[in-house]
């Protein structure tokens, strides 16, 4: 069975690269734009639809008034946070982004409420990357509408696959996805644009299933512009990724992480801006069942026929599916850097076979998962605990910096602090108004979730603590004296049976005694004298178990024994059998297995399993 699994895992993920490839799995600007970036680029796909989201049911079309003027503070603070972390990426080479930067500067506390707010964005990101991909799908494809939480899920695992087969692997395969949305977005905006201004290009008409158009109000309140501002400023989402992956890019990592991060903000600010511009001219409309995106493709290229049309579409529906690649690109990079902090299991931190960290992935896949099952593959219910990670990572990276800064005192670093406390404040004012004008929209959720992961956090480590603690060994540390005892549970007398007799023996224990749990009077005695006949000068020590348990009996029975002896070290020496063909295994009695799992949990207890493979 165990090669049947390895030969699927070959085809499935790829064959092992050895450790002494990592380095040839760097990354160039342009593979790396793919990997980092594709969140970043994708949102422009659905924030502005976010904005309209949330004042369309208020002030009906004049919403599309108030769109511009917030995509032009959204790509003001997108400007700002670029800066920011250009400046964390040379400072940070070694990459952890807003965790390195908040562990190195603001202490352990803020780095893991650093931490656990990435980790929180990074799941988020996947549920809400899959999710709006089927949406653009399903707006594409009428025929795959009603059915969007299994095609979420199936878009999430193709991805857990391709990043399992390796971040090279993945990010050439997702960079035609990437460049191919960038093309039709500038083909859309420039063409749009243009044939608007010439008057060739009039405004959409009305569609026939609008979302809620409420009547325009006399002022429109403070409070509805930022929450309208807080749905947009998701378009930020992936900014930092860079910083988290320095070392993954070709050598100089910094400068060509800086280059890198620098082409996505200007591909994102500019595809941002021509949308938001766009849509002023062309007064796109809600719809329950297609995006504002698939409703201004159709009108700037003629029909939902048309080849820009049909290559807008395709490659929208490609980069929002692939857009979690940034996730699944950085989760378990920084899972691994918090891991080996101690702060998370240690699996975390292992390299696997196509040399990622293949357990981070694997973690990955299943908590977006459970977000997407728990929330419907909804895009605007899941917006709003999107934004509350993303900034208070945003904002406790850029404090660090200015702390950096200061003790650093590095050449210019009076304009660096300004443009790091330029961008604390502004993502702290994000950050505030996010919580304030979303907190009952669900925005709530992230701000109970990421103190109970620090809390998981601080355990873990309070855990790792005490364990090393115990085990550590003094040069004056004694080896102990250890008396040995050999128990074998036996059922029939059967191959398996004689073979752990001969296998015990050959261990020249102190004790060797085997024992039998029987559910009579009659069982009992029929046991022992079956035993006499093989005549092997080990005693049986049956033991009656009226309520037909087995673990219970045999435990109790191991107690008692281990009682007569101090410094007694007992090993259960478990025979069984293993059957030619896996799917057979069912079929036969699971009690060595139910005793291994009660074992495990008992001091001074070894457990060793002979199995007898049958059929060969």
């Amino acid at each position: 069975m165990s090669q049947k699994f390895s030969m699927f895992k070959r085809v499935v993920v790829g064959k092992p690269l050895a450790s002494s490839e990592l380095g040839h799995q760097r990354l160039s600007k342009a593979v790396g734009l793919a990997v980092f970036s594709s969140d970043a680029v994708a949102s422009t796909a659905f924030a502005s639809q976010e904005i309209l989201q949330v004042l369309v049911p208020a002030i009906g079309v004049a919403a599309i008034g108030y769109l511009l003027p917030i995509s032009i503070v959204v790509v003001a603070l997108l400007v700002v946070v670029v800066a920011s972390y250009r400046q964390t990426i040379f400072a940070y080479p070694g990459g952890g982004g807003s965790y390195i930067v908040s562990r190195e500067n603001l202490g352990t506390s803020p780095s893991l409420v650093a931490g656990a707010s990435l980790l929180v964005d990074y799941t988020l990101n996947v549920a809400v990357s899959a999710a709006a991909g089927v949406a653009a799908l399903t707006s594409a494809v009428s025929g795959l509408r009603g059915h969007p939480v299994a095609l979420s899920l199936a878009l999430v695992a193709l991805i857990t696959v391709a990043n399992l087969r390796g971040v090279k692997e993945s990010g050439r395969l997702f960079a035609g996805p990437v460049y191919g949305y960038i093309v039709a977005m500038i083909l859309l905006v420039g063409v749009g644009l243009a044939r608007s201004y010439f008057g060739h290009l009039g405004t959409i008409p009305a569609p026939t299933d609008p979302v809620g158009t409420g009547k325009a109000l006399e002022t429109v309140t403070v409070l509805l512009v930022l929450r309208a501002f807080a749905s947009g400023a998701i378009a930020l989402s992936g900014v930092e990724a860079i910083s988290n992956g320095v070392p993954t890019f070709k050598v100089p990592e910094a400068r060509n992480a800086s280059i890198t991060l620098g082409w996505t903000g200007t591909i994102l600010g500019s595809l941002f801006f021509g949308i938001a511009l766009l849509a002023r001219r062309l007064k796109p409309t809600l719809s329950h069942t297609e995006t504002i995106l698939s409703q201004m493709g159709r009108a700037v290229f003629g029909s939902a026929h048309h080849p820009g049309y049909i290559f807008l579409q395709a490659t929208t529906v490609a980069i929002l599916c692939l857009s979690a690649n940034t996730s699944f690109a950085d989760f378990p990079r920084l899972s691994s850097i918090i891991a080996n902090d101690g702060f998370l299991p240690r699996q975390l931190a292992n390299r696997g076979d196509r040399l990622v960290y293949s357990n981070g992935v694997i973690a990955l896949a299943f908590a977006s998962a459970g977000l997407l099952i728990g929330f419907g593959g909804n895009v605007t219910r899941l917006v709003p605990l999107f934004a509350v990670g993303l900034f208070s990572a945003f904002t406790l990276s850029q404090s660090g910096m200015v702390v950096h800064h200061l003790r650093r005192r590095e050449p210019r670093w009076r304009s660096s602090i300004v443009i790091n406390a330029v961008g604390a404040l502004a993502c702290f004012v994000v950050l505030c108004i996010v919580v304030v004008s979303k907190f009952t929209e669900g925005a709530w959720v992230p701000t109970v979730v990421i103190p109970l992961i620090v809390l998981g956090f601080t355990a873990i480590k309070r855990h790792y603590t005490d364990f090393d603690r115990t085990l550590r060994a003094t040069p004056s540390s004694e080896i102990p004296v250890i008396h040995h005892t050999v128990v074998i549970p036996i059922g029939r007398i059967t191959p398996a049976v004689l073979q752990a007799v001969g296998y015990g023996r050959a261990m020249k224990p102190d004790r060797l005694v085997a024992v039998k749990v029987v559910n009579d009077h009659e069982a009992h005695q029929a046991a022992l004298d079956e035993w006499a006949t093989l005549d092997c000068g080990i005693p049986l020590e049956v033991i009656d178990s009226p309520y037909r348990d087995l673990a219970g009996p045999i435990i109790e029975f191991i107690d008692r024994l281990d009682l007569t002896r101090d410094d007694d070290l007992i090993t259960v020496l478990i025979p069984e059998f293993v059957v030619r063909h896996w799917w057979d295994q069912p079929l036969h009695n699971q009690s060595a297995l139910a005793l291994k799992a009660r074992l495990l949990f008992r001091p001074n207890t070894a457990v060793t399993s002979l199995p007898v493979h049958l059929g060969r």
